[in-house]
């Protein structure tokens, strides 16, 4: 049995821990609130919230930036290769005029016209020459003939004026004769060849 001592020591500890706990969760509710009012983390949220918006902005404009950018040089390229292709066939009108003179000057050198007393009428060798330069020049700018005589019909560089039994076996679909010759201005084919293909 208990003395009357010990009972009221023990009710007095009783006391006093009740005291401590509801002073213990009387601090901790203080400190709650206190806590509440300044809240790193909540400011720290609050700060990456904005950060992210900023970040997603920012993400944003360097996107069109880099959009605007890449469009730009495409149209600088463009451009510029579109300036290269105008200045190598800028001279197309000029020569396309010019080869119906080459077509008389060949026709020349394969028929010398003769007089009544069988002299030429133009040295052929003369002819020969000025053909030659007249092509070497004309060559400088880009001028190219395409061939055609033997080769097989090809509707990118040939106009078929007519087709006409072949010869033999291995000239069908191959060029027979050509009735005119064709050309390429800086690999682009500015007259096709007229030819006559073998069937």
């Amino acid at each position: 049995m208990m003395s009357e001592e010990d009972k009221i020591r023990e009710k007095e500890s009783h006391d006093e821990m009740s005291s401590g706990r509801e002073q213990d969760d009387h601090g901790k509710t203080e400190g709650n609130r206190v806590h509440s009012k300044k809240d790193p983390k909540k400011k720290l949220d609050h700060e990456d919230e904005a950060a992210r918006q900023w970040q997603v902005k920012c993400d944003e404009l360097n996107d069109k930036y880099l959009r605007l950018y890449s469009e730009f040089d495409n149209y600088r390229k463009r451009t510029l290769k579109e300036k290269i292709e105008l200045g190598k066939t800028a001279s197309e009108d000029v020569i396309l005029s010019l080869l119906p003179v080459i077509d008389d000057i060949e026709r020349a050198l394969k028929s010398t016209l003769k007089t009544s007393d069988d002299l030429d009428v133009v040295p052929k060798e003369g002819l020969q020459l000025i053909y030659q330069k007249f092509i070497g020049l004309l060559a400088q700018k880009g001028l190219e003939t395409i061939p055609s005589l033997g080769e097989s019909f090809d509707v990118d560089y040939h106009h078929a004026l007519t087709n006409v039994p072949a010869p033999s076996e291995d000239m069908k679909g191959k060029v027979i004769d050509e009735v005119e010759k064709g050309y390429k201005l800086n690999g682009k084919v500015i007259r096709y060849s007229k030819v006559v293909v073998g069937n």
